[in-house]
């Protein structure tokens, strides 16, 4: 069966392709920001490597780089995984920790430069795909090691509480009738998931994508005060970036992108339901630098396959809304390579990447 481009977004805590009849676009899936690594590098001792998960042992001294700013979805994931391995003794204390940055190329850079780390890893998604594209990066994701796909998302169209749009159907009319001033949010650079979820909507009700006035955010802790401000028309990102907000009042869903209504908003239409003929949703996961000894590698694929077993991580992808996909290893690092040649289709066509 062809394949269609599945398109998914983080300080420290210790503890475009579309069949003509329809548009399918799938997921392609608050602490201190000075913990960064330092300039010369954290790369683990050798006799650090031998212990791990897969020795029996908890894990030790391991590390998950978040490539953008604290409050969004790369973020939320990463602290959740830590949280829950630490609390079923499958790892020591993780450190968490964000390195924002030019959509999140400055932290796959890093990640790149600590070839044979293996205490490193990188939570990432789709946006740190096409980021490498629009950013023109010298790394990229091909030169990492895939360590495990975790979750995919559904999308959201959102609007500030007092915005005179109640539906998406008013929202998108207003949006045909004045493209530029009707503006989109997202949380993520040209390229992203946030981005190449308008894009696809613009297309699916029939405005130009490149008349789309497109604002990015370096991840949703900075897209919602935004949204909340009215410094845009309308939000597009993960849901799960707005389910407090939502719960608080200032902001309200108008369509989720997944196939079916989500448990999370029972109340909110789908885009199908609305008679827009799209579907999108988002995945995260995690990868680690090139090199690493074979040893490193499985003990993160053993720490995360353990995590994904628990009860904890279960509940948590209950509590946010979020689809398990889980896979790792050589099926992940497939999954990649068939993640990044489609992007950089899309990017082409759209007039972002060479």
């Amino acid at each position: 069966m062809p394949f269609q481009p599945q398109i998914a977004k983080e300080t420290s805590t210790m503890s475009t392709r579309t069949p003509a009849r329809r548009s399918v676009l799938l997921g392609v899936t608050v602490g201190v920001t000075a913990l960064a690594l330092s300039a010369c590098g954290a790369t683990a001792k050798k006799d650090d490597a031998a212990t791990g998960a897969a020795g029996g042992s908890p894990a030790s001294n391991l590390q998950i780089m978040v490539p953008n700013a604290p409050g969004g979805g790369y973020d939320t994931t990463a602290r959740t995984a830590a949280k829950v391995m630490e609390a079923a003794k499958i790892t020591s204390a993780i450190q968490v920790f964000n390195l924002p940055g030019a959509g999140g190329t400055v932290g796959l850079q890093r990640t790149v430069n600590e070839k044979g780390n293996g205490k490193l890893a990188m939570q990432m998604g789709l946006g740190v795909v096409g980021a490498a594209y629009t950013q023109k990066s010298q790394a990229t994701l091909n030169d990492t090691t895939p360590i495990a796909k975790l979750i995919e998302e559904a999308g959201a169209i959102v609007v500030p509480k007092d915005s005179p749009y109640q539906d998406v159907n008013a929202l998108v009319a207003a949006w045909k009738a004045d493209p530029k001033k009707v503006n989109v949010g997202g949380g993520s650079s040209p390229g992203g998931p946030d981005h190449l979820l308008p894009m696809q909507l613009a297309k699916a009700v029939g405005i130009d994508p490149k008349a789309v006035s497109y604002i990015g955010f370096d991840g949703g802790g900075e897209l919602l005060p935004a949204l909340i401000g009215n410094k845009i028309s309308f939000g597009a990102s993960g849901f799960g970036e707005f389910l407090d907000q939502v719960k608080a009042g200032q902001v309200k869903v108008l369509a989720v992108t997944s196939e079916k209504r989500i448990d999370a908003l029972p109340d909110v239409p789908t885009l199908k339901e609305s008679g827009i003929d799209l579907v999108f949703t988002n995945w995260r996961g995690i990868v680690a630098p090139p090199g690493i000894s074979d040893a490193d590698k499985a003990t993160w694929i053993d720490a995360l396959t353990k995590m994904h077993a628990t009860q904890g991580w279960k509940d948590e992808m209950e509590k946010r809304g979020w689809t398990d996909a889980f896979v790792t290893g050589d099926a992940f690092g497939t999954f990649l390579k068939e993640q990044d040649a489609s992007v950089a289709e899309i990017l082409t066509t759209l007039g972002l990447a060479n």
